[in-house]
């Protein structure tokens, strides 16, 4: 359900320079950053596009008010309506604001205070939320609804060529901003609109620049669309690196990914907890999981980026502080420092301290222990929690608990108890 009439799956890049024109009255032109950490630990020159940086923390205003500005007179009059759990909402919000236009936000009940507050501060008096459903699809069918019954425009999140031709200013940026063409520029894919709008700009300008989208594992929803040779809806996705978490992308972004994207790389969720600990640790950045996206990408890169130019889009910043020991608990999984385990303690008085003193090695830490059994401690399994200094602790700590005798299973190979016990 686009507003824009119909296009032939291009966007051009007079598109993009009017988005740009539009633009000026409400964006911060963020800053194209020389990182030297990643630079000197990737040995080559990594610049960051810093959309965390933009006023309301991430890409997403560039599309929603290009998309808004768009609109004939009488059709604005009217007000807007979009569904969003995180940053479009933000982003549609802001712009009702800055036209004085009224707004209608459809967010699901599950969305956390702190990103309804920001759309509530970012839309002002203008916008009405309403909280609905339990998922992004039930907000996205009610606001559907409330279009044909008020006649307001819908401002769809990513599939829609204005939207994709505001995002598209992210590329015309970078290319203005780097002082030496980029070799490679990676970008997150969510629906494929920040994907889509800077592939169409760069590719215009430099068709040598290699684009490369970053999707979460969880979620590969473009990466299924290229391999399957059309949109394709995933049936359950892992909804951790929640900006870039659909089930199905768009009819036009993946027409335009699929022409103009030279690959879809995935990064595994705790890879992207560990970059994101890093960015903040190392640079003091603050990004969300989808931000961190491309920088959790260039391993799988490392020997082709050595030595040339590249740049990561940081495409937003509205991270959860309550999320940061999820976050952590997830990268020591992922660096294989921390695993749970099952372990049933012989029948034998002492047999905890014998685990204490026997089987843990000198650095290993305790992290979590509870009995399963709340009246038979004696003879009853315990969940044990267990971080380690190094990764090829491991393997010792597997060998001594045979050693001695100790039954266990390991959680972490196990989804599904996992997710049941931890």
């Amino acid at each position: 359900m686009t507003q824009h009439g119909e296009h032939n799956g291009r966007i051009g890049i007079e598109e993009i320079v009017q988005a740009q024109m539009h633009l000026k009255e409400v964006i911060a032109r963020t800053p194209l950053q020389h990182n030297r950490v990643l630079s000197e630990r990737y040995g080559c020159t990594v610049l960051l596009k810093r959309e965390d940086l933009q006023v309301v923390r991430s890409f997403k205003l560039r599309g929603a008010y290009h998309s808004i500005r768009s609109l004939p007179a009488d059709k604005l009059a009217k007000g807007v309506v979009c569904a969003s759990a995180g940053n479009h909402a933000q982003g549609v919000a802001y712009s009702c604001q800055a036209l004085g236009i009224p707004g209608k936000i459809y967010m699901p009940s599950t969305t956390p205070r702190q990103k309804v507050s920001q759309v509530a501060f970012f839309g002002g008096a203008q916008v009405e939320i309403v909280l609905t459903g339990d998922t992004f699809d039930d907000a996205y069918a009610e606001a559907v609804r409330e279009c044909e019954r008020s006649g307001a425009a819908f401002i769809h999140p990513f599939d829609d060529p204005k939207i994709i031709a505001g995002n598209g200013t992210v590329g015309k940026e970078i290319m203005e901003a780097a002082e030496s063409v980029p070799d490679y520029i990676f970008v997150t894919v969510g629906g494929g609109g920040l994907a889509a709008g800077v592939a169409s700009y760069v590719k215009a300008v430099s068709p040598g620049t290699v684009i490369v989208g970053i999707e979460p594992e969880g979620a590969p929803a473009m990466r299924s669309a290229l391999d399957s040779g059309e949109v394709v809806t995933l049936e359950t996705i892992d909804k951790f690196v929640d900006g870039a978490a659909v089930k199905r992308v768009g009819d036009l972004t993946y027409e335009i990914c699929k022409r103009l994207l030279d690959d879809v790389v995935l990064v595994p969720e705790g890879k992207v907890c560990t970059t994101l600990l890093d960015l903040y640790n190392e640079n003091a950045i603050v990004a969300e999981p989808a931000g961190a996206l491309p920088i959790a990408a260039l391993d799988a890169y490392r020997e082709a980026i050595a030595g040339k130019t590249v740049v990561c889009i940081v495409s937003g910043g509205n991270n959860d502080v309550d999320r940061m020991q999820e976050i952590k608990e997830r990268s020591l999984i992922y660096e294989g420092l921390k695993h749970y385990f099952m372990v049933n303690f012989p029948q034998r008085a002492g047999a905890l301290r014998e685990f204490l003193d026997d089987v843990l090695g000198p650095e290993d830490d305790i992290t979590r222990f509870e009995y399963t059994k709340k009246h038979n401690k004696d003879n009853g399994p315990a969940l044990v929690g267990i971080e380690l200094k190094h990764r090829n602790d491991y393997a010792p700590l597997i060998e001594r608990m045979k050693a001695k005798g100790f039954q266990f299973m390991e959680l972490n190979k196990d989804p599904l108890l996992f997710n049941l016990l931890i």
